[in-house]
């Protein structure tokens, strides 16, 4: 029977078969000959102390015939004449898996996505970022994949109670994901390969006899006796269903508004919201691993901020070593700004949201103070919506147009110091020169310019004029809850209304938004048979 022993390695050591197996013999006191093979089970950096160490949980075969490495078994149906079907709107990673369970229990899958596929999608983004020209339905946010596909693909969760987090990452592999995610601590595919992945997904969906359509925008709902009869699209189709699965992600607003006027109900939900943050990667891994160059063994370090600044969280959020920063609107006017990096992590800057929480009286003070409050905040649902899209447009018009971000060097933005230049950076449109004190509301701005200061000792070297502040990144979840019931998953108000994965409010990434997928499917599953 294979065992399993946690071994600690130096990072040269971790990188080599024949280091580890000479530390397997070690551990075990076994001979060299009885040591037939093994598998890395598990694999973390542990960089506190001036060594740094990686940390592997093995599986080792003693004596015994290697066993390839466990792999979850799929059963995907033909469902082509399937008596019962479920339409699913959006193709993000909450309705991909969705639609893939579904298949998997013989239910038949109707996936109605707003933007494009990946390919086409993917000459939307390159227009965006080189012409300032948006699609409003084909960007960084709507598309076959959802936001996940072109801004990382970073898999890591703590979401551990609401569903199977390995049989998510098992599923990845099966499409085309190395088995890498499967040990990684921090597992990532990267953004240059997700989209294959995505496509094998489509392609199996397809083959098992699910319709999935593209420049498919919901913009009506039919409801009778507290149930969706069907959907209707901006071209005018019209699709009828068992039921409904809603998972169009965190940024369809329009969603939220057609909700809001059929008097569905929907809630506001705090959120985050704030910058930004670009350093060179070199001066991150100096940080993280003490040395003044990280070398081949180790991948680009990364780094996990948070601070309490006057009661009021400040954290770092997707994190990107070796990344990029990327334009993430979905609307003419506002800017949005998002991170991600590609499988190998190897560009020269690493950026990081850096977000404050944003609470009802916040978003409330901050509106009416433009004078664009006209319901009282308990009334509003759609409240934090409304000041997160005031603040992308103030951030829009300060960067001058064709989604030119503003920006400021770090030291400078925390003195309230106009940045005579800035720095070289990763953002393609281009950046304009701003005091971001004039551009944010003030207590964001105020907590930021605390917190980093704060960062600077929990990190040396952090807070420093090399590193550039960009706004806004203000996409870090859903600002809206659409409230369902505990047990059957369901909207509180329409029986076969299924809310689902961010946009909805209950999840808060690609593996959490995967598994709410999943557990609507099988709900759906147990309901339909």
């Amino acid at each position: 029977m294979p065992k399993n022993i946690i071994l600690r390695l130096l990072p040269s050591e971790a990188a080599s078969h024949q280091h580890i197996a000479q530390a397997i013999i070690k551990v075990t006191g076994k001979s060299p000959d009885s040591i037939v093979g093994f598998h890395i089970l598990k694999r973390s950096i542990d960089a506190r102390s001036k060594t740094i160490w990686i940390n592997l949980t093995v599986q080792v075969f003693i004596n015994e015939p290697v066993q390839e490495r466990e792999k979850q078994i799929f059963h995907f149906q033909n469902v082509q004449h399937a008596k019962r079907s479920v339409v699913i709107i959006g193709a993000g990673p909450a309705g991909l898996f969705a639609a893939l369970q579904l298949i998997e229990l013989g239910i038949k899958p109707i996936i109605l996505e707003r933007g494009k596929d990946v390919q086409a999608r993917r000459r939307d983004l390159a227009l965006l970022n080189k012409a300032g020209i948006l699609n409003p339905e084909s960007n960084y946010c709507f598309g076959e994949g959802g936001a996940g596909t072109y801004s990382d693909g970073k898999l890591y969760t703590r979401s551990n109670k609401r569903g199977n987090i390995d049989r998510i990452l098992q599923i990845f592999v099966h499409f085309g994901a190395t088995e890498n995610i499967l040990s990684d601590v921090h597992p990532h595919i990267g953004t240059n390969k997700l989209p294959q992945i995505i496509t094998a997904m489509r392609e199996q969906i397809i083959e098992s006899g699910g319709v999935y359509l593209f420049e498919k925008k919901m913009t009506g709902l039919q409801i009778e006796h507290d149930r969706i009869k069907s959907v209707t699209t901006a071209d005018g189709d019209r699709f009828t269903a068992d039921a409904f699965i809603l998972a169009t992600g965190h940024s369809a607003r329009d969603i939220f508004e057609l909700l809001q006027h059929n008097n569905i109900q929907i809630e506001a939900k705090p959120f985050a919201l704030g910058v930004r943050i670009e350093h060179p990667q070199q001066l991150i891994d100096q940080i993280q691993y003490h040395c003044p160059s990280r070398g081949n063994d180790l991948p680009p370090a990364a780094y996990s901020l948070v601070q309490q600044i006057n009661n009021r969280g400040v954290f770092s959020f997707c994190m990107c070593p070796g990344g990029i920063i990327a334009p993430a609107s979905t609307a003419a006017g506002e800017l949005v700004v998002n991170g991600w990096s590609p499988s190998k992590r190897n560009n020269p800057y690493a950026n990081s949201g850096m977000v404050v929480q944003v609470e009802m009286p916040d978003a409330l003070q901050s509106i009416q103070h433009k004078g664009n409050a006209d319901m009282p905040a308990n009334a509003n649902p759609l409240l934090f919506l409304q000041f997160q899209q005031m603040v992308e447009q103030a951030c829009y018009t300060a960067g001058g147009g064709k989604f030119i971000a503003p920006a400021q060097r770090m030291a400078d933005f925390s003195a309230g110091k106009h940045s005579a230049s800035l720095p070289q950076a990763s953002y393609q449109p281009g950046l304009n020169s701003v005091q971001l004190k004039e551009v944010l509301p003030d207590f964001i701005y105020q907590s930021l310019a605390k917190a980093f200061i704060q960062f600077g000792k929990k990190m040396p070297g952090y807070f420093t004029n090399e590193a550039l502040v960009v706004a806004t990144e203000s996409r870090t979840s859903s600002p809206v809850r659409i409230p369902r019931n505990p047990e059957t998953l369901s909207h509180t108000q329409l029986q076969n209304l299924y809310p689902c994965g961010e946009g909805a409010g209950y999840a808060g990434g690609i593996v959490s938004a995967a598994m709410d997928g999943e557990r609507i499917a099988l709900v759906l599953g147990a309901l339909l048979h």
